[in-house]
């Protein structure tokens, strides 16, 4: 159950990925971002209104560190597509998967077993190939446009997603993506506001509802999956599984710019699909 909620994740994060570039560049990081966690916080509401005294308490903290060390991924996150090459931008993201793991382990004592540190490793390299269209960007990897970006919004998505998962386990994974999207969104209209931009909100919405209705049901789908897939596996596969996305939204992409896959990423597809069927084999809760 854990692996196939991780898949989820994985399908619908690729999906969002795409759309999401699409979104920052017509909207901009914050009205995007706003969008996306305003859908969630309506959505998600009628499901956790029972229990919302709940995260309001101490007990509940995590939610609202989580909800913070969220905000700023994301922001260098959107800024990262927004401004970057995709093709430079998304490798980036998959160390991701051994920053989510590195807190797992130092902070709750998360292990894994060899085969399963194997298998996770080997994904990292699949979606690194699939994602990663010319080797030639990195001898200039300093130079490239939103790298910077990009390598503080893996470190953070990879903390935020390991506090998810202990969210999730706390409370509820419903209740840890209310909390994140009600707290973002609130950010982001008082953001606007100030900033003079709120009246784009409405404006932007009447012209491309479709756009900002999929993006903000495919985003809030893969993190409820991911959130739920870490009930029931270690945080690290679930992660690693999920990341799986990377490898989706850069053959998006390429698909979307009708460009072929070379070697290296047909290489890097089968890696990740052999990786994520044996990690499914290899775990048992």
């Amino acid at each position: 159950m854990g692996i196939l909620l991780a898949v989820t994740a994985m399908f619908s994060w690729g999906l969002g990925d795409f759309l999401i570039e699409k979104s920052a560049r017509k909207f901009g990081d914050w009205i995007a971002l706003f969008y996306i966690t305003a859908f969630g916080a309506i959505v998600l509401f009628p499901f956790v209104y029972a229990d919302i005294g709940a995260a309001f308490t101490s007990h509940a903290s995590i939610l609202w560190i989580a909800s913070m060390i969220m905000l700023l991924a994301a922001l260098f996150d959107f800024e990262a597509l927004r401004i970057g090459k995709i093709s430079v931008v998304e490798p980036i993201f998959a160390f991701e998967v051994p920053v989510a793991g590195f807190f797992a382990a130092v902070l709750i004592g998360e292990r894994l077993a060899p085969m399963q540190i194997f298998f996770i490793a080997i994904l990292v390299v699949g979606i690194f190939l699939v994602s990663t269209r010319s080797f030639s960007h990195f001898k200039n990897l300093h130079l490239e446009r939103g790298t910077g970006y990009a390598i503080i919004a893996m470190v953070g998505m990879g903390l935020s997603s390991f506090l998810f998962g202990l969210g999730a386990r706390e409370t509820s994974p419903l209740m840890i993506n209310w909390a994140s999207d009600l707290f973002i969104a609130v950010i982001s209209i008082f953001y606007l506001s100030l900033s003079g931009k709120l009246s784009e909100i409405t404006q932007d919405f009447r012209t491309n509802k479709r756009l900002i209705l999929n993006v903000g049901f495919f985003d809030n789908l893969a993190w409820i999956a991911f959130s739920y897939a870490m009930l029931y596996i270690p945080i690290a596969i679930a992660v690693g599984v999920s990341e799986g996305y990377i490898a989706f939204a850069g053959g998006l992409g390429l698909l979307f710019n009708k460009e072929k896959l070379k070697t290296h990423q047909w290489v890097g597809f089968c890696l990740s699909a052999a990786a994520i069927i044996a990690l499914a084999a290899v775990t048992d809760r």
